[in-house]
This record gives structure tokens, sequence and C-alpha cells, in this order.
């Protein structure tokens, strides 16, 4: 077979060596049938092709030991070289089922089809769920409060820390030094990296009066996960628990998803209302609390409350969960120390993520455990994702234990307080009359509220035509309120992106 007809070319300017160039070219005339087919399909002796495509015959051999090492084609020097019958690349594609199993009908067994569920059970799940258990619903509906885009930056997303202020070239200083020194990289313990939940426990209890040792952090992969493992492994279906009202749709959505029943219990200036959520749900099993810094509404939880709180979950028997998502982030005074540090019984469970001090993208979070409860929430860490990035574990780590932790703080506080004073200046004179958005002693977004009568969602829809994201306080409330808001993050906002957002938004607010 002369070469021409096997259509390999050789370019001698490439940047390609001459020997792969003759491998894909070779390659591609196997695949596409041009070498031939069957038992007598032979390509050229190596010393014919180098003679027609004019390069040394070591550079064919080259070429063509490659292609019998990957089965295109067989034979040994001197003997010929044939095509292999069977096709390397056609194992690598899935072949079409002769028919899909939708179409399938009743075989000589007599066993239905899947389309056809075989009791009113199947027919009820295959109906509208695609066949999902009702837990599995349950889980899909509740992972709508999480919208895709939810955490994008620009003004005024909530949430999302100063990620253009995040000190990227040092990060990257830790990690090549890690990939030198790397942590072992066979399974991890599913608690966690042990360096990082040592540095966890010495930074909590330093930082926020959390009393713990270090066996008792368990690292989970963001707070999210946290709330999870907390509702599987302390709710059982139809458990009453309460949940700040407003509050976090995220511990609202890890109870539903447990078969918990959610109870909204209102919050005031003191925080969340003991006494209505006895009333409601006296006998409840867990409740949700971000004592340190509301959320959404801001302020903390005062002293006479928080022992109300926990006097009630001892009388009965009930968790709490402590969501301490931002309180490092404090421009007036010192952090607030922790609920945890006040129990006397080993009932609150210290949740924190890494999310808002660092970045979102690390999902990394971590949990302060009553003793005896480590173990369970290990075992069923593993039984979810085995464990956490054990790399990134390391990382971290050694951001906390060398200080930069801290000082990152350190800079985010200054950062963040000169922020927040830029969208209260905007709002006192661009949207005078629009907002009214009080200042907030800690976190990383305001709340503003509306004129009396104005629709958030509305509000909030002309907002996004404007290119402004808010997003309405009635969405993290079970019931009405008196009066609307919106809520503005400014902590990963530059200053000129505040002022530009707050003209943006005045002109959706005013109507213009």
């Amino acid at each position: 077979m002369p070469v021409p007809d096997l259509l390999v070319a050789v370019d001698p300017a490439s940047a390609v060596p001459l020997h792969r160039q003759i491998y894909a070219g070779l390659r591609e005339a196997i695949v596409l049938g041009r070498a031939g087919t069957g038992p007598e399909a032979r390509l050229p002796s190596s010393r014919t092709l180098a003679a027609e495509l004019h390069v040394a015959r070591n550079t064919v051999t080259t070429a063509l030991e490659q292609l019998r090492a990957e089965g295109y084609v067989t034979g040994r020097r001197g003997g010929g070289t044939r095509v292999c019958n069977v096709n390397p690349d056609n194992l690598l594609r899935a072949c079409a089922p002769a028919r899909s199993p939708a179409s399938a009908v009743v075989g000589d067994k007599g066993l239905p089809s899947p389309s056809q569920p075989s009791s009113p059970r199947a027919r009820q799940r295959s109906s509208g769920s695609g066949g999902l258990s009702r837990r599995g619903a349950g889980l899909v509906a509740a992972a709508g409060i999480f919208p895709a885009d939810a955490d994008a930056p620009g003004a005024f997303s909530i949430g999302m820390p100063a990620l253009d202020e995040f000190p990227v070239r040092l990060w990257s200083r830790l990690v090549a030094r890690r990939w030198r020194q790397p942590p072992p990289l066979g399974t991890g313990d599913p608690a966690g990296y042990a360096p990082l939940r040592r540095a966890v426990a010495e930074y909590l209890a330093v930082a926020r009066g959390v009393r713990c040792s270090w066996e008792q952090v368990v690292i989970v992969s963001g707070a999210q996960q946290g709330l999870d493992l907390a509702a599987r492994l302390l709710l059982d279906p139809g458990d009453a628990a309460w949940v700040e009202d407003p509050g976090y749709p995220g511990a609202r959505s890890a109870f539903r998803a447990a078969g918990a029943r959610v109870v909204p219990v209102p919050v005031d200036g003191e925080g969340l209302r003991v006494g209505d959520g006895r009333r409601r749900a006296r006998r409840a099993r867990l409740v949700h609390v971000t004592p340190s810094h509301q959320f959404p509404l801001g302020g903390t939880m005062s002293p006479p409350r928080r022992l109300e709180l926990l006097a009630w979950a001892s009388e009965a028997g009930a968790w709490v969960v402590e969501d301490d998502y931002d309180s490092e982030l404090r421009y007036v005074g010192r952090p607030l120390p922790a609920l945890q540090g006040l129990d006397p019984e080993g009932r609150v469970l210290y949740l924190g993520t890494f999310g808002k001090t660092l970045f979102p993208a690390l999902r990394l979070g971590y949990l302060a455990l009553p003793g005896p409860l480590v173990d369970a929430f290990a075992a069923a860490r593993s039984v979810g994702d085995r464990h956490p990035p054990v790399f990134a574990q390391a990382v971290v780590a050694d951001f906390m234990v060398e200080g930069h932790f801290v000082r990152h703080l350190r800079r985010m506080r200054k950062l963040y307080a000169e922020r927040q004073d830029a969208l209260l200046q905007v709002a006192r004179g661009t949207l005078a009359g629009l907002l009214e958005v009080p200042a907030d002693a800690a976190g990383i977004h305001l709340v503003g509220r509306l004129p009396a009568g104005v629709d958030g969602d509305a509000a909030a829809t002309r907002a996004a035509r404007h290119g402004v994201r808010v997003i309405p306080l009635s969405r993290y409330s079970s019931r009405p309120l008196d009066r609307d808001a919106l809520l503005l993050g400014y902590a990963a906002v530059p200053i000129p992106e505040i002022h530009r957002g707050a003209v943006r938004l005045a002109a959706a607010l005013s109507g213009a």
C-alpha cells in the first residue's frame, strides 16, 4: 500500500516531533478505515514509510512501536505490520442499547416494563418526582433555597467576604511549600486533620471562649454539612426543631430534609424569644440559633436570654446548635464570647466556618461537639464523603499556626468597617427616603428598611433590572412582615462600586 493512500503527512518545521506526527497520521488512517480491515490489512514496511516520508527509519519505527503498544497494530520487526481486527478506539465508546428502557414491553417472563410501575406506590413515586423517595423529593425541594448564583460578587451580594483582598500570594506560597512537605496522602481521619483540629481548638478558646479539647473538634465541608450532620444524627422524623424567625434558611432546609417539624420562633432585640418557643413546641428536640450576630437582622442575644435558652434545653433534653458564622467580624469592642462557653451540661454544638473569614470555595468548617457526640459525628462523616480534603486542611492549619489567620482577620475588620461606613454614607445621601439603613456592630451586610407598604420582592426585582443584587428580608421569614427590608452586602464590594451600586439601586427604588 503506497503511503499517499494513508494520507500521512509530516511537517519538519512543526514543534511536534516527527515520530508523533507519523503516529498521529497512521492512527487516524487506521481508525477511519483507510488502512484497510481484515486479516490481510497491512501497513507498509518501516523502510518504505521512511523513504516515502523522507525521514529516518528509526523515526518510523518509534511511531509503529507506539501504535503496537496501544493495540492498533500487531506484528514484529521483520515480519510485517498488520492492522488489528479490533480497533482500540471502539472499546472507549459506549454502544447504544438496542432499545431504550422506556420502550421495553413485557417479556417472556411476564415482568413489567420499567415504564409501567407494578404497584400503586411505585406509580406514585414515578409520577412527578422522577422515581424519588419521599425523603429524596424533600431533599430536592430543600435545595431550592440555594440558587446557583446566590453568592456571586457585586453590589450588594450578601454572604461574600472580600475576595479581592485575600492574600493569594501568601496562600500560594503555603500551598507550594505543602507540596514539598505534603501531609499523608492516603485516607484521612473522618474527624479531620489533627493539626487543624488543634489549631481550631486553640483559636476558639482564645477568641471565642469555647471550652473544648482538640479531640472534640470535627472538621466538616462547610457549615451546611455541619447542619446536615446534626439534623440526621439528632432528629427523628416528626421531631420538633426550633429555628429563628427570620433566620437562616439553610438550617430549615437541613431539618426539613431530615423529616423534622420546623417550628419558627420569633426574634426580638434580645434574640430568640424562648418563651414563644416553649408555647409552640415545649419538647422540641433541637434549636438552631445565631446568638453572637443574629442572621439576618444583626444584634446579639442578651445574657439573660442565653441563660433562659440553656435552662430550657436542660429541661427539655434538647440540643442547641450555635451557628457562629461571622462573629469574628466585629467592629465595635471585642467579639462576644460564645454561648457554648456558658453551657454547663454539654448540650451546645458550636458550628463555625472558614467560608466567611477566608473564602467560600474552600468548603471547610468545624464543629466543637460535646464529648459523647464526637465518635458518632465522625462515623456519620465517613459515610458521606469519608473525610475533608487533607491537603486543604493542612494549608489552613499552616495559615493558622503561623499567625496569618489572625492577621488576616485584623485586616478584614478594618476593611469591612470602612466599607460599611461607605454604605452608610450613601444610604444617608443617595438612598435617603428610599431605605432606612442603621449601622451594625458586626457582620458583612446591613438591613435597609423599605417604606411601609413597599413590597420587598418587587423592589428586589426592579433592582436586578438595574444590575443590583439585593434580597428582601421577607424571604427569611415565615410570617408576613409589618415592614419589609432589603439585605445589602458590603464586604465583597469595593467602595467605588458601593457608590455606583447605590446610584443604580436608588434609580430602581424610585422607579426611574
